[in-house]
């Protein structure tokens, strides 16, 4: 039997501050995440320090690890433990600043094989694929298993696959990878975020059972 892959989660795109906390709280009362990606908004920094203030406690009082999307400048600001970056041209400069500060810096945006293993090469905790582009598309289901699985047998640097839905969940875990990352659409589910989370922690058990 393999080991059973854990969750990642990503916040909203353009989050609301006013509501983000309490659907984040009932996500993670739902079931155990390691870590929470925050997407912050396209607002002035001290906006996004006191989001990130706002859910610091929730996420780590769950035990689970705050991950900044982007801005490692504000990292420490905000008693987030890393910040995760796109694209391998990122990984230095939001190293030299989370390095000194004993975060953590996780990388996606890799769309080449080179890319992820030079980030690697670098010093990322973790190397993440699959996860939406700017304009909010993502690759195929397909080739995200693909790339994951190559990575899963071949590095010992963890993985993040990152699920388009969560009927995606099984397949990723399936590859052996350490982490899969849920996007925003578990805050717009019709059952509420809980019910949503519930679903994906069952398709990682399914996968594991199966193993």
């Amino acid at each position: 039997m393999s080991n059973q892959a854990r969750l990642v989660l990503f916040t909203p795109f353009e989050p609301d501050a006013a509501t983000l906390p309490q659907a984040l709280s009932a996500a993670l009362a739902a079931v155990p995440v390691d870590a929470v990606i925050l997407r912050l908004p396209e607002t002035d920094d001290r906006s996004k320090i006191n989001l990130a203030k706002a859910v610091a406690p929730i996420v780590q009082g769950k035990g689970a690890a705050l991950m900044l999307d982007g801005h490692p400048e504000l990292v420490a600001r905000t008693g987030a433990d890393g910040a995760h970056v796109s694209g391998l041209d990122a990984v230095g400069p939001a190293l030299e600043i989370l390095r000194a500060q004993d975060r953590m810096c996780g990388v996606g945006g890799l769309p080449a094989r080179h890319d992820a293993m030079e980030a690697a090469e670098l010093g990322t905790d973790y190397v993440m694929f699959g996860e939406p582009r700017p304009d909010g598309s993502v690759p195929p289901i397909s080739a995200i298993i693909e790339r994951a699985q190559w990575w899963a047998e071949l590095f010992q640097v963890p993985c993040v696959a990152y699920a388009p839905t969560i009927d995606d969940v099984g397949p990723l875990a399936a590859t052996g990878c350490e982490f899969v990352a849920l996007g925003d659409y578990v805050f717009r589910d019709e059952e509420g975020p809980a019910a949503a989370m519930q679903r994906a922690l069952y398709a990682l058990g399914g996968a594991d059972a199966g193993a």
